[in-house]
C-alpha cells in the first residue's frame, strides 16, 4: 500500500499549488501617489488639501482576497493647503495638530472584491491619535489577481469621513463635516 501512497502525494501537491497562490508584496510608490480630501467651506465651495509624502505597502493573495492587506502612513506634518490660513489651521490643534500626531494611517485587513477590478477594503483610519473603522472603496486598474509577480497594481480608492469621530470639531459654521477622500495609489513589487 505504501508505493500507492507515494504515487498519488506527488499528485496532491501539484493540485495543492495549483489552487493556492503565494502572496505578493509590493510597496507604494510615492511619486506616483496621492492623496487629497475634500470639504466643504460655508456651504458654498469646497477646500482641498493633499497629502504628497507617504510610504506603505500592500499584500495581495491571488485568489484568496479576503488575505489582503494594506498599511500605509502619510505624513501630517507635509500636508498641503490652498492657502497659508488653511495650513496652519489644519496644522494646528483644532484639526490635525501635527506636533503631537505627524502621521495619519490607514491599516486594511481584508479585501472584498465584488467584480474583478472593483470592491472594498476593511480596516482602521488613524488620525489626531483616534482610531476608527473604515472602509475604502477600490477600483484598481486592472484584475490584481491576474498581475505578475513582477507587475505593478494601481489602484484608487474612495471613502467620507465625519471629521468630528477624529476630534476635528472647530469652525463647524464654516467647514463642513464630510471630508471626502481620494487615494490614487502605485504600488510596485517588492
Amino acid at each position: 500500500m505504501r508505493p500507492k501512497h507515494l504515487i498519488f502525494a506527488p499528485l496532491l501537491a501539484l493540485t495543492f499549488a495549483a489552487n493556492t497562490s503565494a502572496p505578493r508584496d509590493y510597496t507604494l510608490d510615492q511619486s506616483a501617489s496621492e492623496l487629497t480630501a475634500k470639504v466643504a467651506f460655508f456651504g458654498l465651495s469646497s477646500k482641498t488639501m493633499t497629502f504628497p509624502k507617504m510610504k506603505g505597502d500592500v499584500t495581495i493573495v491571488p485568489g484568496a482576497p479576503e488575505r489582503a492587506s494594506i498599511d500605509v502612513t502619510f505624513d501630517a506634518t507635509a500636508l498641503e493647503a490652498p492657502d497659508e490660513t488653511t495650513l496652519k489651521r489644519l496644522r494646528g490643534d483644532k484639526f490635525f495638530w501635527v506636533e503631537k500626531y505627524p502621521t495619519v494611517r490607514f491599516v486594511g485587513k481584508s479585501l472584498e472584491l465584488s467584480s474583478p477590478t472593483r470592491g472594498k477594503v476593511f480596516g482602521n483610519l488613524t488620525a489626531r491619535g483616534v482610531t476608527k473603522p473604515q472602509t475604502l472603496d477600490v477600483k484598481f486598474d486592472s484584475d490584481p489577481n491576474k498581475a505578475s509577480a513582477t507587475q505593478a497594481v494601481s489602484f484608487t480608492a474612495t471613502t467620507t469621513i465625519d471629521r468630528r469621530k477624529y476630534g476635528m470639531k472647530s469652525y463647524q459654521l464654516i467647514v463642513g463635516n464630510n471630508v471626502k477622500i481620494k487615494f490614487r495609489a502605485r504600488m510596485v513589487p517588492d
